[in-house]
């Protein structure tokens, strides 16, 4: 059994929050029954029973059949709780809007989360809407500028172990190869994706140094296609600003989150 500072796990809350997690992974592919209990090497009396508990609470939801679930709206009322009292993501969320209006591209906000960074704010281009918002999602961290950006703020020995899925031809896949990026990362202070994580995508990712260990950084996307060497250079100069203002602008007496 796993402990924390010499507590206990306890069982039922792990089941708990490894179903919910299983179901939000799985997107818009809701599950039956004997596949979760399989997943979770759990009977299937007891997944039903603690499935028709979340259901009563509003943690999960299920089809008119009864047969097929998925994630309740508990679950984006919880996460949207998470981003409005975290006080980074308040302090953030204007430079983010000065950032889109200076350079009329995409803008994120993202935290390292393990392998993965999770989006916590977005502020689209005009230029090209996506149709489904990335905030409350996550994307392998040595596959974009954001993860790469904070992956290069750690020593190599912390990266996560490879191979790493491939997801586009231009991923670097290999401890080796993302050690290299990193190293040319630190060297000039950004990171860029050039058509790493989504073909006909290029980003630039900034740390943002608040912690000292940083946990967060923004970016800006730009199509490929469009992208010139003078508005490269202007996306680093406002977006290495932006960075730079958002450290001035910290203050103490917020909480401590770990």
């Amino acid at each position: 059994m796993s402990e924390t500072a010499g507590v206990r796990e306890v069982k039922s809350a792990a089941r708990t929050v490894e179903l919910l997690e299983l179901l939000a992974a799985r997107g818009d592919r809701p599950a039956r029954l004997q596949e979760l209990a399989d997943a979770l090497g759990v009977p299937r009396s007891s997944m039903y029973a603690l499935l028709q508990t979340l259901i009563t609470r509003g943690w999960v939801r299920t089809d008119t059949t009864g047969s097929l679930y998925g994630v309740g709206i508990r679950t984006l009322l919880t996460g949207t709780g998470y981003l409005d009292s975290d006080p980074r993501v308040r302090l953030v969320r204007p430079y983010l809007d000065e950032a889109s209006e200076a350079l009329g591209e995409t803008i994120h906000l993202a935290r390292l989360d393990g392998p993965d960074v999770a989006y916590l704010a977005t502020r689209e281009s005009h230029e090209y809407l996506r149709t489904i918002s990335r905030v409350g999602r996550r994307f392998p961290a040595h596959a974009g500028a954001l993860g790469k950006a904070l992956l290069a703020e750690r020593p190599d020995t912390d990266l996560p172990e490879g191979p790493y899925p491939a997801l586009t031809p231009h991923t670097r896949t290999t401890p080796d190869a993302l050690a290299a990026d990193l190293a040319g990362i630190r060297a000039r202070g950004y990171s860029t994706d050039r058509e790493e994580g989504v073909l006909g995508i290029t980003g630039f990712g900034f740390a943002l140094r608040y912690d000292t260990l940083p946990q967060d950084a923004i970016s800006c996307s730009v199509p490929t296609d469009r992208l010139t060497p003078e508005h490269e250079d202007r996306i680093i100069t406002v977006m290495d600003d932006i960075r730079t203002r958002i450290g001035s602008a910290t203050t103490g007496g917020t909480v401590n989150w770990r």
